[in-house]
């Protein structure tokens, strides 16, 4: 192992007994950890923020089970290396060797092409698929490559995995042994790490490169200093990813356009996903802004489609425009608390049997048994609205949605009011 490498790359696990964390997977009898020792192991997606050892996995799947092993980055790569890949595992084949493993970093970033171009080698178990990524890939997995997929979701590491972590480092490198290094308060090395064991040794390696002495004593004020120092190290390779979506979005929700616009410049300067972000908007104009401006869910969906149509440079436009438009929005939770407390009441309440007269009744034996029966229909009635119970009898009269204080629900407040008096406190 070179002294030039990083020391996140020093300490890469090489067996599954020494990986730290995700005990869900790879603990004692955990379903990945049988998988691997079944030597059974199925194309899967690893889903999960960066720094929690998807990459590091694959590559201990890779030596346990004694197969060849390619790797590609969805960033750099195309349907040319993809096909490169395949014409060599096929080749392989012919030595009766076992399947290679194809593993491809950020697999979100592949194009509909890109997928599709992967589908016949992994249906025919011509190489065995890993693909990580930190979205969801429900959305970002076309539909026939993820049903060929399992899903194993990766978590951030606790704070045994991280403490165990730096003790280990400390122990076991060879370059941080030359100094003695005592961490004292371990506090702010862990709340900067954010869960992510490539940043926290990254900062393991700032603070040895820092120390000015052979026995230095670590607390939490060195860490916070050494990282202000040197925050274009720290952030190198967009490991701020998580706090700068955090801050674009919590400016949007703070209705503040300028400080929405900045942190939009940052994550473009950096590389990130523009569909990424156009999605995060489709959520926070739902969850903040809902209908105290129902247009924001339009314009923010239409947005979306914009950015996935026109691409980079342009789509920043359209992005720039949308953040602005939801950050000026009135704001208003009521629908994210509407359905948040539904939720609720239905995992305490139970499965509460639905009113007679709402049921449907498509055979004579539901009629027979008064389903639908005594059911007012809406549009026969003078404004289209009649008073009737829709909720279980037990709950009836329960409030789930609170209109807020702003313009358009003061509106629905009133219109709810008129119709329903005080059955639901409006």
């Amino acid at each position: 192992m070179s002294i030039y490498q990083p020391l996140a790359e020093r300490l890469r696990p090489q067996t599954l007994d020494t990986f730290i964390g995700q005990k869900h997977l790879v603990g004692e009898k955990a379903v990945l950890r049988q998988m691997i020792e079944s030597g059974n192991l199925a194309s899967v997606i690893f889903w999960g923020p960066p720094g929690v050892g998807k990459t590091t996995l694959a590559r201990i799947i890779a030596n346990q089970l004694d197969r060849a092993f390619y790797s590609l980055s969805a960033i750099s790569s195309g349907v040319k290396e993809v096909r490169e890949v395949i014409e060599k595992a096929q080749k392989l084949q012919l030595f009766q060797k076992p399947n290679p493993i194809l593993f491809i970093d950020e697999i979100h970033r592949f194009s509909k092409s890109q997928q599709d171009s992967l589908l016949g080698a992994v249906e025919r178990g011509v190489v065995t698929l890993i693909g990580a990524t930190t979205e969801n890939p429900s959305f970002e997995v076309i539909s026939p490559l993820l049903s060929r997929c399992q899903v194993y979701i990766l978590k951030p590491l606790e704070k045994e995995d991280l403490e165990q972590l730096i003790d280990y480092a400390l122990k076991n490198d060879e370059i941080l042994k030359k100094k003695n290094i005592t961490i004292v308060e371990n506090e702010a090395i862990l709340r900067y790490s954010g869960g992510d064991a490539r940043k926290l040794l990254n900062i393991l390696e700032l603070v040895y490169n820092s120390a000015e002495s052979k026995n230095e004593i670590v607390d939490n004020k060195k860490v916070v200093d050494i990282i202000q120092e040197n925050i274009a190290f720290y952030d190198k390779n967009g490991e701020q990813h998580y706090d700068i979506i955090s801050a674009f979005i919590k400016s949007m929700r703070g209705s503040d356009p300028n400080a929405a616009v900045y942190w939009l410049a940052r994550m473009l300067a950096g590389g990130e996903d523009p569909k990424f972000i156009a999605r995060r908007m489709i959520v926070l104009a739902s969850e903040d802004i809902g209908l105290a401006n129902p247009n924001a869910l339009l314009l923010a969906t239409s947005c979306f489609t914009a950015v996935d149509y026109i691409g980079m440079p342009e789509a920043r436009i359209v992005l720039s425009e949308t953040s602005i438009y939801l950050a000026t929005s009135p704001k208003s939770n009521a629908s994210y608390m509407a359905i948040s407390d539904a939720m609720g009441l239905v995992e305490n309440s139970g499965d509460l049997p639905v009113p007679l007269h709402i049921r449907n009744a498509p055979t004579n034996l539901m009629k027979k048994l008064n389903y639908g029966k005594d059911y007012k229909y809406a549009h026969d009635f003078e404004g289209n609205f009649v008073i009737q119970e829709f909720l279980p009898d037990e709950i009836s009269g329960t409030a789930l949605y609170t209109p807020q204080d702003n313009q358009k629900e003061a509106e629905i407040r009133n219109r709810l009011r008129n119709m329903w008096k005080d059955r639901y406190g409006y």
